[in-house]
């Protein structure tokens, strides 16, 4: 039988972690309690007083007595000194309350509040979202948890892969690690390979090759993506984004930066911007605008619908655009 504590306050800006403490949190309660035996708190009936009042009130729920509150957040230290702190303070032994707090902005919780959680003998914990740089090194110790290892090229290509959210990076990161199994040593190669989808690899396999100037490769790859249905429209657009990155960053090296000046000036991961200065040094701005060209007469083609009338089009932009 799990342990309890009196109180709980789990609060920062990472709102998807956030949620699923909360999710965990009353799935256990209920479990150890039934649905008789979780109040859950939100909108209007989150507030100090309400939730005082509740505390205070009797119930003929059998077992320990959860309650769950949002919003706390938003809650003032007057408030929460005048309502919850006495409250608080005299915790029956069978309740435990939880209290979620999604910041941001100047919504920020109570400094009372955390300290009467902590004096009731309960625990809080804060859930940060980390910068971009920070997730390499959370990722390695993320694998060392469990039983693998990641090199920082394979953590940085992962979060290229996935994005910043950590949730999702952790679920792609569980998975290499039933993948490969225990004690593995994860690469960026074991990232390209199983982190991405096949579907996503292969587009991301076009638009490699066009920015590349391969033809052939490039024909190959869309007509791969052509038959399994894959929308022009979303190949169009993402070759489009792809080409204005890479041209952006050649008219700055041609103009004399230096790769940490261009990256100082850019969103995105280290290795994918590394990724990108390197295409572009293989590239040239003539080249990546006479593309940019074709793209749009390409997407102003395929505007509002999935299928060119004439598949050849996309063919011929291909051809025209890795010439």
């Amino acid at each position: 039988m799990p342990e309890f504590k009196p109180a709980y306050l789990i609060h920062g800006d990472d709102h998807g972690r956030i949620g699923e403490r909360r999710a965990a949190l009353r799935a256990l309660a209920e479990r150890e309690s039934g649905s008789n035996g979780v109040e859950c708190f939100a909108g209007d009936r989150s507030s100090p007083d309400v939730v005082a009042g509740a505390l205070a009130a009797m119930t003929f729920a059998i077992g320990r007595r959860f309650l769950i509150v949002d919003g706390a957040e938003r809650w003032k230290d007057a408030d929460v000194a005048t309502h919850l702190l006495p409250a608080l303070a005299s915790l029956g032994e069978e309740t435990t309350i939880a209290f979620f707090a999604r910041e941001e902005g100047r919504f920020k919780v109570s400094a009372q509040l955390a300290r009467a959680v902590e004096k009731a003998g309960g625990s809080v914990a804060a859930e940060r979202t980390m910068k971009a740089r920070e997730l390499p090194k959370w990722l390695q110790s993320e694998a060392a948890r469990l039983g693998v290892s990641i090199d920082r090229d394979a953590a940085q290509a992962l979060v290229a892969h996935v994005g910043e959210r950590q949730q999702r990076l952790l679920r792609e990161l569980e998975k290499l690690a039933l993948e490969l199994g225990a004690g593995a040593r994860i690469g960026a190669e074991a990232v390209d390979e199983v982190a991405a989808h096949s579907a996503e690899r292969q587009v991301w396999g076009l638009v490699d090759a066009l920015v590349a100037g391969d033809g052939p490769a490039a024909t190959r790859a869309y007509l791969e993506l052509a038959a399994q249905g894959e929308s022009v429209s979303r190949l169009v657009g993402l070759l489009a984004r792809r080409v204005r990155d890479v041209l952006a960053i050649a008219q700055q090296l041609e103009t004399g930066a230096n790769p940490a000046q261009i990256k100082a000036g850019m969103k995105g991961s280290p290795w994918a911007l590394d990724r990108r200065i390197a295409e572009a040094r293989r590239s040239d701005a003539e080249r990546l605008s006479r593309a940019l060209e074709a793209l749009a007469d390409l997407e102003l083609a395929s505007h509002g619908a999935s299928e060119l009338s004439d598949p050849t089009e996309m063919v011929s932009a291909i051809a025209k655009i890795a010439a």
